[in-house]
């Protein structure tokens, strides 16, 4: 059953070996991973071939995206979770991880998979179920909005706004691109007046959009935030007021081209954030649209979440996904 606190990983790795076959259990979008029934195979036959016992196959529904499924694998004794599927299924495995001591593994499908490219996990499924069975573990913080879980960023304004119109059949074909298509309809809307407070210091800006990261990469390698760190008990707020058309264009351009410089922001770091505007805002939690609202209110939990990495003697190449040591 969930805990309050997570195990600490050096205490877990007394209690068992790393080699030791561990019970586990996939959960899956099916609408939006392909050939559900090849990865099906793959998973068992890799894990059989590690000794490890076959694993639970859970499938979200339209009434749970994945908490649910995740909170019975844990009490079904999963020590690993698998899941495939989109920013927005992992975040609502996430939701339903945070606290115990099983570990999330992702296998990317659908569109985005922020949360992988941030920790070096491959896309390849027949790589990541390696990266599984390597041993190798990450405990990070995530973030907590409204009584929700997020573990890449939350954001109101022009962010949520773009996520809201993009299509998701052309997410599917156009990635990133399908969001410049959707931030050009709101080129002509009224900035935010917002006050911005974090860690009891505020802060009063004109803005289109502000964003707090538990992590800083975007899709196509924009760093939106090259200072945050997952595991350092801080949030990343960064302010996004975009003045003219140069900036309009230089900010959607890196979005496509994967640009590191993102103009007219300013990042502040803390623990507790409060973004309230002038008027109710569209807002997001790890892409998912959630009910507009004058606030954001953000908190970081410390170290609430175990997450299958690349060992620490390999090196990661956060471009590819793939390791670089032996």
């Amino acid at each position: 059953m969930p805990t309050d606190e997570t195990t600490d990983p050096e205490t877990a790795a007394q209690q068992r070996p790393d080699d030791a076959p561990r019970r586990s259990a996939v959960i899956v979008n099916p609408n939006r991973v392909e050939g559900l029934d090849a990865l099906r195979d793959l998973i068992v036959e890799r894990l059989a071939e590690a000794g490890w016992p076959e694993p639970a196959w859970l499938e979200t529904t339209a009434e749970d995206p994945g908490t649910g499924q995740a909170r019975q694998a844990v009490e079904d004794g999963a020590e690993v979770v698998f899941v495939s599927g989109g920013d927005g299924t992992v975040r609502a495995v996430v939701e339903g991880l945070v606290g115990t001591d099983a570990a999330l593994a992702i296998l990317p499908g659908g569109t985005g998979n922020l949360l992988a490219t941030n920790l070096g996990v491959p896309t390849d499924a027949e790589e990541g179920i390696r990266l599984v069975l390597r041993g190798g573990r990450r405990t990070i913080d995530v973030g907590v909005a409204d009584g929700q879980t997020f573990a890449i960023m939350a954001g109101m304004g022009l962010d949520a706004a773009m996520m809201e119109d993009a299509p998701t059949a052309l997410k599917a074909k156009a990635g990133s691109v399908a969001y410049v298509f959707s931030a050009l309809k709101h080129l002509a809307d009224d900035e935010m007046h917002v006050e911005v407070t974090v860690d009891g210091q505020t802060r009063r800006r004109r803005a289109r959009t502000v964003v707090v990261g538990n992590v800083g990469r975007l899709g196509a390698g924009t760093n939106l935030l090259p200072d945050a760190e997952p595991d350092n008990g801080q949030l990343e707020v960064a302010v996004i007021a975009p003045r003219n058309l140069k900036h309009w264009f230089q900010l959607l351009w890196g979005v496509v081209r994967g640009k590191s410089r993102v103009p007219s922001r300013e990042v502040v770091r803390g623990r507790e954030v409060s973004v309230v505007s002038d008027r109710p805002q569209p807002r997001q939690l790890d892409g998912d649209v959630v009910d507009p609202s004058e606030r954001l209110d953000v908190s970081v939990r410390s170290r609430a979440l175990h997450v299958c990495v690349y060992p620490p003697e390999e090196s990661e190449d956060l471009t590819t996904g793939a390791p670089t040591g032996d």
